[in-house]
């Protein structure tokens, strides 16, 4: 009797707590897809130097490789895939591209930690580490990654003249990164 009376209820309920949860994710979840216009920004760099995308798109296409900055320690899987784009500057330089290292994390110490992941590393001039205080990009490109001990997804986009996206990979996990190979690869066809 009561499965009856108060069955279309707690249906109704959990629908409803579903749908919320679902929704919840995809707003958390959906960083700039491959088609879509990638959102603008301005950053500092470690140097002091301010860079906007708009500006940067106007050189050439852009490639942004949202890093997971400081969770307490360098990243391992950061310094690779940095270390990687780095062997690759020269073939970056020929197709005229850009590539904008972004370092996410509390604005408190975010210029030391950063100081601490550029020793060792030289970066061309077609380089840039930016900052990214306070996660102001990782927000606006949806890839805050807020558990405990974590702070960005690792994402890297191929954004063209236009502002389009015309490369996108987001990692849920602190491997799965986008690989130089992958990223030179989608630059290649947008000369075609």
């Amino acid at each position: 009797m009561l499965v009856r009376k108060y069955g279309w209820l707690v249906f109704g309920f959990l629908a409803l707590t579903i749908s919320s949860a679902c929704s919840t994710g995809a707003e958390k979840g959906s960083a700039p897809a491959e088609g879509s216009v990638a959102p603008d920004f301005e950053l500092a760099t470690l140097s002091g130097e301010k860079i906007r995308l708009t500006q940067l798109l106007k050189q050439g296409p852009v490639v942004l490789a949202v890093l997971r900055g400081y969770p307490g320690y360098q990243c391992p899987a950061c310094n690779t895939q940095t270390k990687q784009l780095l062997g690759s500057a020269k073939k970056f330089a020929s197709a005229k591209a850009t590539v904008v290292l972004v370092y996410p994390g509390a604005a408190r110490d975010l210029s030391r930690h950063a100081g601490e992941f550029a020793r060792g590393k030289t970066l061309p001039d077609n380089f840039h580490l930016a900052l990214d205080p306070d996660f102001e990009l990782t927000l606006a490109y949806r890839l805050r990654w807020d558990a405990a001990n974590e702070t960005a997804y690792p994402a890297t986009f191929l954004i063209d003249s236009d502002g389009k996206v015309r490369f996108s990979k987001v990692s849920t996990t602190h491997g799965g990164r986008a690989a130089a190979d992958e990223v030179l690869a989608a630059l290649g066809k947008l000369s075609k």
